[in-house]
This record gives structure tokens, C-alpha cells and sequence, in this order.
């Protein structure tokens, strides 16, 4: 019976730093995770974030390996984010990667985050050639893979759909566990029952529209 590869990725572009082992056909055998909570209302600094990854990547690593049933001999490669994100948090995962590689004496495969996204889907769906809306905290665009990569056919012309809602979430004074969209989504189901429309986004006019009203009371939500 031919073994199937192994691998072990790590992602911490942002407030979560997350370690999976994967084999190729995408079947997931561990996936834990730990994400940075900061007070409510506040956002999180690269360098606070940093050494939140750095306190949680070890015993994440032994969770992982742990779950998977597997020793380091048994895995293939190690990837990693290697952009785009914050770049304290990246730097925490590619040291790590870079020290494991020469212990393990394994390659190590750098990853691009939103390629990751799409890949994950197209695996999750079994999509063939997808054109992909891609949503995430950094990033609002129509892409498609085309001429041997994928390529930027439209995108937000302010900021991302995930941003804003970070950014409102704050103005909210709303936690960040786990996550400002779900909590942001938990309000409005409380202020408006019979209103609530479960398509809702935003973008920057958005923002500021929602901070005004914010500002003048003129909504009153249940916080």
C-alpha cells in the first residue's frame, strides 16, 4: 500500500496561531489552535501578537503530533505562512519552521495565505476551476486561476469586507472571542429579531455610516 504524504503547516499571519497535519488528498488528522484575545474595543499589536505565538507554539506542537498519531519521522514537509500578514506573528512560525527543518531534517514549503484559502476550498468543495469571491480580514477579491496562476480580477476599492468588520467590532466595544463578525452578527440578532437579514457586509463607507450612528445613539443596540 503506498503511504500517503505528510504534512505539517503552520499559520500565525495574524491574532491565531493554528498548527495542522495534513495528508495530500486533504484529509485533516489534527488541527489545534490558539487565538490572542484582547480587551474588547481593542485591536492587536504586531508585537503583543508575537509573543502570544510564542508561548502557544510549543504545546501546540506537541498537541498536534499528539492527535495525529504520528512522530516527526512520518511527515514529508513543513510549511508555513509566508505571507501576506502581520510580520512579527509570520516571523514566529517561519524561525520555527526553519529550527524544526534541521532537527527533523525535513523541506520546508512557504505558503502564500490566500492561495491557501483557495486551495482549501477547491479541496473542500471538489471544485475544478473555480472563480473564487474571497472574503477574509485583509482581503475583498474576485479571483481566478489563469495563464499558469491565479490572478486579481476585482477587488474592494477601500478596505475588506473582514477589516470593517473588525473596525466596528471595535467601535462596538465587542470582543474579539472568537470572533468580532460572529459577536457583531449576535448583537443585531438581539436589537432587531424581525429585521435581521443574515446577508449583511459592509465596506469603508459602511464603517463610517455605522460608526456615526454609533456616535449619536441613533441606533439602539443591546450590547
Amino acid at each position: 500500500m503506498k503511504k500517503k504524504m505528510i504534512a505539517i503547516g503552520f499559520e500565525g499571519s495574524a491574532n491565531k496561531i493554528g498548527i495542522g497535519v495534513v495528508t495530500l488528498d486533504g484529509t485533516i488528522l489534527s488541527n489545534p489552535r490558539h487565538t490572542y484575545i484582547t480587551p474588547p474595543g481593542q485591536g492587536f499589536l504586531p508585537r503583543e501578537t508575537a509573543q502570544h505565538h510564542l508561548q502557544h507554539v510549543l504545546p501546540l506542537i506537541k498537541s498536534a503530533l499528539k492527535t495525529a498519531e504520528i512522530t516527526p519521522d512520518e511527515i514529508d514537509c513543513i510549511c508555513y505562512t509566508k505571507g501576506p500578514g502581520m510580520g512579527a506573528p509570520l516571523q514566529v512560525s517561519a524561525i520555527v519552521v526553519r529550527v524544526l527543518s534541521l532537527l527533523w531534517k525535513k523541506p520546508i514549503v512557504a505558503v502564500n495565505h490566500c492561495v491557501a484559502h483557495i486551495e482549501m476550498g477547491r479541496i473542500v468543495t471538489g471544485a475544478d476551476d473555480p472563480v473564487v469571491l474571497y472574503v477574509s480580514g485583509g482581503n475583498t477579491q474576485v479571483i481566478a486561476y489563469s495563464e499558469g496562476r491565479y490572478r486579481i480580477f476585482g477587488e474592494t476599492i477601500d478596505i475588506a469586507v473582514g477589516n470593517c468588520l473588525d473596525r466596528f467590532a471595535r467601535v462596538l466595544t465587542l470582543s474579539n472571542d472568537p470572533s468580532p463578525g460572529y459577536n457583531i452578527e449576535q448583537v443585531f440578532r438581539r436589537s432587531y429579531p424581525q429585521n435581521y437579514v443574515r446577508s449583511r457586509v459592509g465596506q469603508g463607507g459602511s464603517l463610517v455610516y455605522l460608526k456615526k450612528n454609533e456616535e449619536s445613539k441613533h441606533y439602539r443596540l443591546n450590547l
